[in-house]
């Protein structure tokens, strides 16, 4: 049998080095190369050659972890729907108006360090892929969840309800606004982030002056 045959469990890297890892740990790798090569790419142009070389393995031992290249992409999509999910996930033990700003500041450093993955997760979505389009869905709706449940929103569960739609929104406007000041060098951005998320805030406030009251029933 040659080793590229070998079964999943004794993969080893191609350098000289004996790396037996479980099929969970081989997972994990290939997804964590994957993250990283989203930094600068797109999801679909992705290199599966690439992700299985810097994993030391073969192309073919790669698709006995993920059956075809659209399992592997949406692995590494929601990975990084996940990641941004518990970064910003913030301390429960505060105040909801000091963990609604621990949120915030989370998020302001994670698009900021990581704007290039970020983008790609985001024009992912904007370009029309399914599975990137569901994904970004369900991180945007998780995101809004925690938001209603910081304001302690009565009506939080309710899909069309007029908060619910304000904060989703206002969440875009958040992503729009840190993409574009992160983009700037630290000598043109208007702001500091202490002070991009003060902006954000505020936004929100004036947002939900404008909704009707919920109910109390």
């Amino acid at each position: 049998m040659k080793a590229r045959d070998a079964p999943p469990a004794a993969a080893e890297a191609t350098d000289g080095r004996r790396r037996r890892l479980s099929a969970e740990d081989r997972r994990k790798q290939l997804v964590g190369i994957g993250l990283q090569m989203l930094r600068t790419q797109p999801i679909h142009d992705l290199s599966i050659d690439a992700v299985a070389a810097e994993a030391g393995i073969s192309r073919g031992l790669l698709f006995h972890y993920f059956p075809t290249k659209r399992d592997f992409y949406i692995a590494v999509v929601s990975a990084a729907g996940r990641r941004l999910l518990r970064v910003t996930k913030p301390d429960p033990s505060l105040p909801a108006d000091e963990q609604l700003r621990q949120m915030l500041v989370s998020f302001v450093a994670f698009v900021t360090r990581r704007r290039d993955s970020y983008i790609s997760f985001v024009r992912g979505a904007a370009g029309g892929d399914v599975y990137v389009v569901e994904i970004y869905a369900e991180t945007r709706a998780a995101l809004t969840t925690r938001v209603l449940g910081l304001l302690d929103s009565q009506t939080a569960a309710e899909p069309a309800s007029p908060i619910r739609m304000t904060v989703h929104a206002w969440l875009a406007y958040v992503e729009d606004l840190t993409i574009e000041w992160s983009g700037l060098s630290l000598a043109d951005r208007p702001s500091t982030d202490e002070q991009l998320v003060d902006q954000a805030i505020a936004a929100l406030h004036a947002l939900r002056a404008l909704d009707p009251p919920e109910s109390a029933g």
